[in-house]
């Protein structure tokens, strides 16, 4: 096909050709909302890093969760800061804990939100890692048993889906097997298979208060330099049982979606992370750019490379454009 005889341009001239042709879609359903649940009650704390996302108390989650379902973003995913934390992160699985009080909540007052749980221990411990320590090294097997009774504390309260985002090795199949083995079969794990070390998660460590107080996390979190260690991960998740493979972050690792999407036919989600979502906040804030625009094309990027569900701060700003256009 060469010029003149083929003209890209005629179906670009019009809006209803363009959208006849669309190869991408955004859709409010596929989009997960970040919750940050605090203790106490009647507050809402504008987290200063991230523009327009807040920190809650259970009382105010009625009015998120139907929020994001008026606005058609069924799903939330919930993260929960303690009143109190200790060296292993007990906290993560009390019973009248922090995230299962806001799920029985939210199940309870808006039964149509689809409840995903993140599994970690990183909010609970107070020395910020997201494992049990042995000395100043957080050991991955003895972190197994208290990841797996934290899935299993929030599937009891009634989680729809649990998210373990620690990358221990070996957490999927130790997660799946207690929840099986409590009748909690159906409940599907959505693992954080591919989570690097990255740069671009500050904010949300300001709003989950788990900044680690000693050294960092590139001991158990994947080097940025890597991709092909990408997919060793994803088969490992694969194979101990994950029901859906979560990216993060996004959009700096899109060449890791795409592979992922190649490679499995899991469904395949995309956290686009605090930082992502502060730097559009900001140079919008500044106008230096046209932050909606420029959020619906970041979203859309990730979509293209093979996303099929984006955990994003951006879901409710994104779901009001889709709804009012």
């Amino acid at each position: 096909m060469v010029f003149p005889e083929y003209r890209p341009r005629r179906l670009r001239k019009n809006s209803a050709f363009r959208a006849l042709i669309r190869e991408t879609e955004l859709s409010p359903a596929q989009f997960v909302y970040p919750l940050f649940v605090i203790p106490g009650k009647n507050k809402r704390e504008e987290i200063s890093s991230m523009p327009g996302v807040f920190r809650v108390t259970v009382d105010q989650l009625e009015k998120e969760g139907k929020d994001c379902l008026e606005l058609g973003v069924n799903s939330v995913i919930l993260f929960g800061i303690p009143e109190t934390k200790d060296g292993v992160g007990s906290g993560a699985h009390a019973k009248n804990g922090i995230i299962q009080t806001a799920i029985r909540e939210l199940k309870r007052k808006v039964p149509k939100l689809l409840v995903i749980t993140d599994v970690c221990l990183c909010e609970y411990t107070d020395h910020g890692h997201c494992g049990c320590l042995i000395g100043d090294t957080v050991d991955n097997d003895s972190t197994l048993e208290i990841l797996a009774k934290t899935a299993l504390s929030h599937a009891e309260a009634g989680a729809d889906m649990v998210a373990p985002s620690d990358m221990m090795d070996g957490r999927v199949a130790e997660i799946r097997a207690v929840l099986d083995e409590n009748n909690f079969e159906s409940i599907p794990i959505m693992s954080y298979s591919v989570k690097y070390a990255s740069a671009f998660y500050g904010p949300f460590r300001d709003a989950a208060d788990c900044t680690p107080q000693f050294g960092d996390r590139r001991s158990y979190q994947m080097d940025p330099a890597n991709s092909r260690e990408a997919l060793r991960e994803a088969t490992l998740d694969v194979d101990e049982g994950a029901d859906i493979l979560i990216v993060k972050p996004a959009v700096a690792y899109l060449d890791i979606i795409s592979r992922l999407r190649d490679e499995f036919d899991l469904p395949i989600a995309a956290y686009h992370v605090s930082g992502e979502y502060a730097m559009i906040k900001a140079a919008a804030q500044n106008g230096w750019i046209d932050g909606d625009k420029v959020m619906e094309e970041t979203l859309l990027s990730i979509k293209r490379a093979g996303a099929d569900i984006i955990i994003t701060y951006f879901a409710k700003d994104m779901a009001r454009i889709l709804k009012n256009r």
